[in-house]
Formats: C-alpha cells, sequence, structure tokens
C-alpha cells in the first residue's frame, strides 16, 4: 500500500482536503482510532486535512432520553429550539473528544464550532418539498440553517501553523440566531470555500448505490441528477449528494462518497487506485 501511494502522497502534498466525519465511525472505539491515525497520517505527509463533524446517532440517543422525538424531511432534522440545545450540546461534547483523539496520536487539533470568528454565517433553511398532489409546498423545520457565508480566514493561518480544524456544524445568523447545520452542507462550503482538493463524506453504507444496490464507483453530476430524479438515490443520501454537486460547481476537484465503519477508510479511498466508496466528478 504504501508503494501505492507514492504517487498520491506526491500528488496532494500541500491540497486541503476536507472530510466530513459522523455516523456510527464515531461510536466504535477502534474506527475512532482509525480515522485519527488517518487524519494525522495525512497532515504527516504534507496534505492539510480539515475535519467536520456530524453526530446524529448521538443527538437522536440524546433527544430520546430527553423524551423529545426525532423527524426528518429530506435527510434534514426537524429542529425546535428544546432540539437546538440538544444538538448543540452533543456536538460540544463531540468536537473536544475528536480533537483529544488527534492529539493522542501525535497530530494537533484545534476544536471550533461555525459561531467561532464568523466561520459560518447562517440563515434559516427555506425547505420546499412535493405534497400528495406533486406540487411544491413549503415546509417549515425549525432552526435548520443554511450556510449564507464561510470566513476561510479562520481556517487559514491555522493550517499554515500546522493545526487541523475539527469544526462543528453550528451556524450563527446575523441576527443572533443558532441553527443547526446539516454536517454534509456545511463541509460542502467550507471545501469550496478553502478551494479545496478534495470532499470527503463518510457514511454508513458503501458509498452510492444504483437501482439495483450495486456500489457505483464513479459517478458524474449529470448521472447523479438522473439518479435522484428517478428516486435511486433517495433520503438521507440526497443532501450528501447535493452537497457533492455544489462543492464540484464551486470548484472542489472531487468529491467522494464512502463507508466510515471501514477501517482507514480515508486512506483506501485515497491513496489506492481501486478505492472503497464512489467519487463523484464533475463529468
Amino acid at each position: 500500500m504504501l508503494v501505492e501511494a507514492l504517487p498520491y502522497i506526491q500528488r496532494f502534498r500541500g491540497k486541503t482536503f476536507v472530510i466530513k466525519y459522523g455516523g456510527h465511525a464515531m461510536e466504535a472505539a477502534e474506527l475512532r482510532e482509525s480515522f485519527a491515525q488517518d487524519v494525522v497520517l495525512l497532515k504527516t505527509v504534507g496534505i492539510n486535512p480539515v475535519v467536520v463533524h456530524g453526530g446524529g446517532p448521538q443527538i437522536s440517543q440524546l433527544i430520546a432520553r430527553l423524551g423529545l422525538k426525532s423527524s426528518f424531511v429530506r435527510g434534514m432534522r426537524v429542529t425546535d429550539a428544546e432540539t437546538m440545545e440538544a444538538v448543540e450540546m452533543v456536538l460540544q461534547r463531540l468536537n473536544k473528544e475528536i480533537v483529544a483523539q488527534i492529539s493522542r496520536h501525535g497530530g494537533r487539533a484545534v476544536g471550533l464550532s461555525g459561531k467561532d470568528g464568523e466561520l459560518i454565517v447562517a440563515r434559516k433553511l427555506e425547505m420546499t418539498v412535493k405534497d400528495e398532489s406533486g406540487a411544491p409546498a413549503k415546509v417549515d423545520i425549525g432552526l435548520v440553517g443554511e450556510v449564507a457565508e464561510i470566513n476561510p480566514q479562520v481556517l487559514v493561518p491555522l493550517e499554515a501553523a500546522g493545526f487541523i480544524p475539527v469544526i462543528a456544524p453550528i451556524g450563527y445568523s446575523r441576527d443572533g440566531q443558532t441553527y443547526n447545520i446539516n454536517a454534509d452542507v456545511a463541509a460542502g462550503d467550507i471545501a469550496a470555500a478553502l478551494g479545496a482538493e478534495k470532499l470527503i463524506l463518510l457514511t454508513d453504507v458503501e458509498g452510492i448505490k444504483d437501482k439495483d444496490a450495486k456500489l457505483v464507483s464513479t459517478l458524474t453530476v449529470d448521472e447523479a441528477k438522473e439518479m435522484i430524479a428517478s428516486g435511486a438515490i433517495s433520503e438521507g443520501m440526497i443532501p450528501k449528494v447535493e452537497c457533492c454537486m455544489a462543492a464540484l460547481r464551486a470548484g472542489v476537484r472531487k468529491t467522494h462518497v464512502l463507508d466510515g465503519r471501514k477501517p482507514h477508510a480515508v486512506l483506501l479511498e485515497i491513496f489506492t487506485e481501486s478505492g472503497i466508496g464512489t467519487e463523484v466528478v464533475a463529468e
């Protein structure tokens, strides 16, 4: 693997990779260890990783203990004020745990939220879905935000000084409202703002699958649009694929969706010819 990795290490030295980390990869101890090792190795060979983490399973567990209900619309968690408090509480805890894990493996990590230095300026997400008749209808999903602005000035000096930014996707609006932002979406916008070489989304499935449930190794933007329209890509995979497409339009060179439950998934995807997940490319 080291020999196979050499040309990729040479090609990507000095480049930025934005990695969305979340799902069940954050729950198993051995997977947390392997992810931290992957991130530290990337930094050691001259690649600049930026970690944006979610916490969906952990948030759902806390919400259930609090007697609250979880519901989703097109992969987005409906977020009232009580749910927002739970989201922020969980993400702050997870952020520091990830920082500590990376540090234990020799990396220098810094934990941030979107509120720090106005890193993520947000606004309320206006969502439209199709009703039973197929007509578009607006749906209010509460304190869920979309990115209005990314201020990469917060991250650039950290990267240059050898630090690994670890970011919780909590946004703050100009009028002082805190918003829950989908971690995939936040990662895509941060990748675009940094001019990243790669956006890597770790998820709980092998990658993007076709209508026959077969893994698709490479997918173009046009093919992805067709799969969404046909229903082959649905539910929680939709925002992942949409943020890949948006990142590509904004200049990110390549995007990847892969199974974070596989040990050293990032290294296997980036430093091997075949990879293990799905790469989404412009054309």
